[in-house]
């Protein structure tokens, strides 16, 4: 089974085609600055062949349309016919309290993507554009929408409810939905596959660390908190978004500054975090060279941004009565040694033994950074967040089938 996975943005189109039977990735790239001057695609070949092709891409129809040449093409494609991908896949950030699970995407379950959009304005809408055009593109291909929300829907109310008139939540959701859920919940069950464990018996905190981040506490097999909240900007400070901050003090900017909802939107979501911090950059590689060359502002973002995330840890291990697993992901978690050292650095209360011969050098592989002795275990496992699209996709099509 061929299962193509899309994950559409607001200017772009990342995607990989799967030969999920073998699990091998036939071909992934992206599109970028769709309705924008100088678009182009980008196309890796399973074999490391790779192509860009510059084109005016004034839609996501088009872009979509591309891909889809691209995958067929005679001299860097990979499949002879589009007839040959069995399904699609989406990548769906805001699925509410409506979708709990990932499912087949019909009329009415389309209906129920665009119901959401009001709780996340910059994403849902920029996933249904790919919906929208790939039912265009190939109608009679099964489309599948996979939720960065759902596998948080097992927390209880106590930990997604805020402290607000309750009749909000009732209009309107306003509520704790979290996010990265496709890649919280395949790190940690890759992790117990790894350590030979039932993940229905573990408390397990993952730490999902990139531009964007988050932590999730996950006992006995589910979500029962997350640090991003209604909207991707609470919780951990990111590479560009504040993360938690007091609600008065927004109040107070917006009065000092005479600042409108727009102006705000952007200062929280995109001139804050790791860049409005350090000055330099949302990119913690950047960050980390300037900090080296004695940059106070970068020292301090480093600071701020491990000592976040290691306050998170110790909330969650409370939370659950104690933590067995403690996993680092996403671009950050993946490849930073310094950051890691630094956030497992005074754990040893929780029973975390840390390894830092087994952490030095390690980027983007799976690995056990704590030692054999430890109580808590440690460890690296690299994200797979279209694995999990085009898993869960299989799955709900073979059901349609049977």
């Amino acid at each position: 089974m061929k299962i193509l996975v899309l994950n559409c943005g607001s200017s772009s189109i990342k995607y990989q085609l799967f030969d999920i039977n073998t699990g091998v990735v036939l071909a992934k790239g992206i599109v970028e600055k769709v309705g924008l001057t100088g678009s182009f695609l980008k196309n890796e070949r399973f074999d490391g062949n790779k192509v860009k092709l510059d084109k005016e891409i004034p839609d996501h129809l088009n872009g979509i349309e591309l891909i889809l040449e691209s995958l067929v093409n005679k001299e860097h494609g990979v499949i002879k016919e589009l007839s040959e991908i069995d399904a699609v896949g989406h990548r769906v950030v805001h699925g509410g309290e409506t979708f709990k699970t990932s499912c087949y995407l019909d009329d009415e379950t389309i209906r129920g993507v665009e119901s959401c959009s009001d709780l996340a304005p910059l994403h849902n809408p920029a996933n249904l554009k790919g919906i929208y055009a790939m039912k265009k593109a190939l109608p009679d291909v099964p489309q599948v929408g996979v939720f960065d929300t759902s596998f948080h829907q097992t927390m209880p109310d106590y930990s997604y409810m805020y402290a607000l008139p309750y009749s909000l939540y009732e209009k309107h959701g306003i509520r704790r939905y979290g996010f990265h859920g496709t890649s919280h919940s395949y790190v940690s069950k890759r992790a117990c596959e790894i350590l030979n464990v039932d993940f229905e018996s573990k408390k397990i905190i993952t730490c999902h660390l990139g531009n964007g981040g988050s932590v999730t506490a996950i006992k006995y097999g589910k979500s029962v908190d997350t640090s991003m909240g209604l909207t991707p900007l609470e919780g951990l400070m990111m590479g560009t978004r504040s993360g938690d901050l007091d609600a008065g003090a927004i109040m107070f900017i917006m009065e000092k500054e005479k600042m409108n909802y727009s102006a705000l939107n952007t200062l929280l979501n995109k001139e804050s975090g790791l860049l409005g911090i350090s000055g330099v950059s949302s990119d913690m590689r950047e960050i980390e060279a300037s900090a080296a060359e004695g940059n106070v502002r970068a020292k301090l973002a480093l600071k701020m941004f491990s000592y976040r995330v290691k306050k998170y840890i110790g909330a969650y291990a409370a939370a659950m009565g104690g933590v067995d697993i403690i996993i680092f992901t996403g671009g950050i978690g993946e490849n930073s040694v310094k950051d890691r050292e630094v956030m497992c650095e005074g754990l040893e209360f929780l029973g975390l033994e840390f390894d830092f011969a087994a952490n030095d050098g390690i980027r983007g592989k799976e690995q056990i950074i704590s030692k054999k002795d430890s109580k808590v275990v440690a460890m690296v496992v690299p994200t797979n967040e279209e694995w999990v699209i085009a898993s869960d996709t299989k799955a709900i099509v073979e059901e349609m089938k049977a």
